[in-house]
């Protein structure tokens, strides 16, 4: 028996020696040396499985971060033991084909030595090593086969993965568990070491499927799964009913919805497109900045975690997947429009974690209920997911309405089955140019939107050898689904439980706070980048055109404002100086430079300038306070604290409801002080402390041209503003209807476009002409009778009057004279 002890330990030497030299490992998390060395008990490893290749790599790390080695003999009651590790999972018999899952003898003498000895603990210790899973080290096409994933591999797939993958291995250390904690919480025997194997078993697979995803079976099995739910099968009969066909038909028409929805999932073409995608950005960008990744770690395992991004461009699908993959997270499942379920293209989508949605599921009540089901199983097998709040994508720029489609599905499945906690992640993207960009600002004017085909995407293939600056994904605050669900009712779980349809007042109240805290923390994690603020200088411009000197002036204001009044902790702002951002957005072909003696002047043509105000408007909403203060001294010399502060809470709501800003209204005067005390370090304005107003520059300095400047990015809204309210003035009570009003708002804004040159499509967006209407309802300054007709009072002229006090003479006539035209 001993020489074979000796022959299976000179065998295990050799193994580790050997790897020792061959694998390059990554550790993760980032600081666990130090937090392990820190441990005041001894350290014990749980490895998922019987491996050599595992053993050698932690025992190899252990030595490289100064830790206990596994393979170190443990003092257990008095007696050396061999080891310092166990497995979870072996192989048995001759050729190793059976799995022994029981709990391994050296658990039993750790948890008899903790019931016997008060005094002796151990941690434990959980460890998965990922072959060919390193963040950052996925180069090379023959590796793919041999990535990791949930099959325990042969012993010679092991042997060729080691071979082809060692270089590439990601290991990571869990929390350690206390022993005697664990044995208290156990019953006593081997229950309580089987109980012990279970959590340790769990916390390892969470691992897992936090990094490479969940066990997805057989995509056929999924399918299978959703149309074995109850609600598909009540869906089938109700088919049958109404339409009179039979019960394979009605099924065979559920499969195929299915079918249609279903991503499927590998992990090899992940690991393939991570490469090709990697080629491509280094092609397209100058660099992918993932920003906040600590939130991610923040959150943990055992989540059902959901990223709610922005919606700027087709690039958004693969650019987040790209980033998480690169960090050593698993790549979520996203939902897509159908009408990206081309031949070929829907394929490789599904592949790589897609799953496709119809934009409507109107009178089709077997595909609402087949999707649903698919959705409510995804998240109970706790893969990550992803969709886009807005429904499309922007095409002005800023962030649309929050459809709240998926996020109600989305509810409605974990009040039905609460298994994990819902985790919504923000996630913000900042192009610097979008390849979408020339097509959005023809749709805006009118020119139909063009359906995607791959037809389409060959043509576009052209465009793409283009520069297109750095690319920003900032992650935001996440935001938890139990704790918004208490907010509205501390009660949820007991009257929601066993409600197969929960459909309760307080889950639409709750599902609309969470929309609302989605796109506020997608707008509070804004990338600020150069060509941002150069838009936002620029466009302030006359005829968009200032010196270089009071361009780089403008931009370093717009950075210190950011700095001295923080918009929020999550906002990035680039690093580069205003002259720098200038050369900078020269080389981006944003600007032309015209020589002169006494100074170079910067312009940008009438198609730049109409491009800009999409990258204007990805962070306008950071400005817009502060535009908002520079606003009140437009047609204002001096004027009182008090007034200044009641003309930005009047306006407040419908900047806010607009652009999604992230202060309550009661929050507002806190940062309206904040803001004058920046603009007095700036000297944008003065103070008399004595009789408490406030007081602008001398009409021909500097500083008078800096706030005109900062002024320029709100008053266009404030105008829109002014004309609804003039047009429906200018009507009478009770004579126009709603939606009248808004196509007279969008032709007179239009008008006014043409007549006084303004480069922004948004101006006479409907939507926001609609959005601004209806908030005046919600908050009582104007009313709808039983006809539809749009009645108001002294409510409506307070507002009209703050809004002539906020603009100059000469705006207020302009819009005058085009809604009298």
């Amino acid at each position: 028996m001993y020489p074979i002890v000796a022959a299976r330990r000179l065998w295990r030497g050799i193994v580790r020696r050997t790897l020792g030299v061959w694998i390059k490992t990554t550790v993760k998390p980032d600081d666990a040396a130090g937090s392990l060395a820190a441990l005041p008990r001894p350290i014990c490893y749980v490895l998922e499985r019987d491996s050599q290749a595992d053993l050698a790599v932690l025992n190899d790390t252990c030595a490289r971060l100064r830790l206990p080695r596994p393979t170190r003999r443990l003092l257990i009651a008095g007696r050396r033991a061999d080891r310092a590790y166990f497995e979870l999972e072996r192989r048995i018999g001759f050729f190793g084909n059976r799995t022994d899952t029981r709990p391994s003898r050296y658990l039993a003498q750790l948890a008899a030595a903790a019931a016997a000895q008060p005094d002796f603990d151990v941690d434990l210790v959980p460890v998965a090593v990922f072959w060919g899973r390193a963040a950052h080290k996925e180069a090379s096409w023959w590796r793919l086969p041999f990535t990791e994933n949930w099959v325990w591999a042969g012993r010679i797939r092991k042997f060729l993965t080691v071979l082809i993958n060692g270089r590439n291995t990601l290991l990571y250390f869990g929390e350690p568990l206390s022993l005697r904690e664990a044995v208290k919480c156990a019953p006593e025997g081997g229950a309580g070491a089987r109980r012990i194997v279970r959590g340790l078993r769990a916390t390892l697979r969470a691992q897992r499927a936090s990094t490479i995803g969940p066990d997805l079976s057989h995509r056929r099995t999924i399918v299978a799964q959703v149309l074995a739910t109850r609600a598909v099968r009540s869906a089938v009969r109700a088919e049958m009913r109404v339409r009179g066909s039979t019960r394979r038909a009605s099924l065979l028409a559920a499969k195929k919805c299915a079918d249609e929805i279903a991503a499927n999932y590998s992990q090899a073409f992940v690991t393939f497109l991570s490469m090709a995608l990697g080629r491509l950005w280094n092609r397209l960008y100058d660099g992918v900045a993932f920003q906040h990744a600590e939130k991610l770690r923040e959150i943990g395992d055992g989540v059902e975690l959901i990223y709610v991004p922005c919606h700027r461009s087709h690039m958004d699908y693969l650019l987040l997947s790209y980033v998480i993959y690169h960090k050593g997270f698993a790549i979520p499942h996203v939902a897509a429009g159908v009408n990206l379920n081309m031949p070929v293209i829907g394929r490789f989508l599904r592949k790589g974690g897609a799953f496709f949605m119809r934009r409507t599921f109107k009178g089709d009540a077997l595909y609402a209920a087949v999707f649903k089901q698919y959705l409510g199983l995804m998240m109970a097998r706790g893969h990550a997911l992803e969709y886009f709040i807005e429904g499309g994508r922007s095409r002005t720029g800023r962030l649309l309405a929050p459809h709240t489609g998926m996020l109600s599905m989305t509810v409605q499945s974990y009040l039905r089955d609460p298994r994990r906690p819902v985790v919504f992640l923000p996630v913000y993207f900042g192009y610097e140019r979008i390849v979408e960009g020339r097509t959005y600002i023809g749709e805006l004017s009118g020119a139909p939107k063009r359906k995607e085909s791959a037809l389409g995407l060959l043509k576009a293939m052209p465009a793409l050898r283009r520069r297109f600056g750095k690319v920003y994904v900032n992650l935001g605050e996440p935001i938890h689904l139990d704790g918004a669900l208490s907010e509205r009712n501390p009660r949820w779980r007991e009257e929601s439980a066993g409600v197969e349809d929960p459909r309760f007042e307080w889950v639409g109240q709750s599902i609309d706070d969470i929309a609302q805290r989605i796109v506020t923390g997608i707008n509070a994690a804004a990338a600020v980048t150069p060509i941002n603020l150069v838009a936002m200088a620029m466009l302030a411009a006359p005829r968009q055109a200032l010196p270089e000197a009071d361009l780089a002036a403008q931009i370093d204001l717009y950075k210190a404002l950011l700095r001295d009044a923080p918009y929020g902790p999550l906002v990035t702002v680039s690093e580069q100086s205003g002259a720098e951002m200038i050369r900078y957005a020269e080389t981006m072909g944003m600007l032309e430079r015209q020589h002169h003696p006494l100074g170079d002047i910067l312009l940008m043509n009438a198609a730049s300038a109409v491009l800009a105000t999409y990258y204007r408007n990805n962070i306008l909403h950071l400005f817009a306070m502060p535009s908002l203060l520079a606003c009140c001294f437009i047609g204002n010399a001096v004027m009182g604290a008090a007034d200044i502060h009641r003309l930005l809470w009047r306006v407040y709501p419908y900047v806010s409801a607009e652009l999604y800003l992230r202060w309550s209204e009661a929050d507002v005067g806190a940062y309206v002080d904040t803001l004058l005390d920046a603009f007095a370090r700036h000297g944008l304005l003065s103070s008399n402390e004595e009789r408490g107003d406030w007081r602008r520059p001398p009409p021909t300095s500097f500083e008078a041209m800096r706030l005109s400047l900062l002024a320029a990015a709100a008053i266009q809204t404030i105008e829109r503003y002014y004309l609804a309210i003039a047009l429906l003035l200018q009507a009478g009570s009770g004579v126009i209807g709603q939606q009248a009003l808004e196509e007279r708002c969008h032709l007179m804004a239009q008008r006014m476009a043409l007549l006084y040159g303004l480069n922004s499509p948004e101006f006479f967006d409907k939507s926001l002409f609609r959005k601004f209407v209806e908030l005046l309802r919600r908050r009582g300054v104007v009313q709808a009778a039983a006809d539809g007709k749009l009645v108001f009072g002294d409510a409506l002229l307070a507002v009209a009057a703050d809004a002539q006090l906020v603009l100059s003479e000469q705006i207020r006539h302009s819009i005058l004279q085009v809604t009298l035209a």
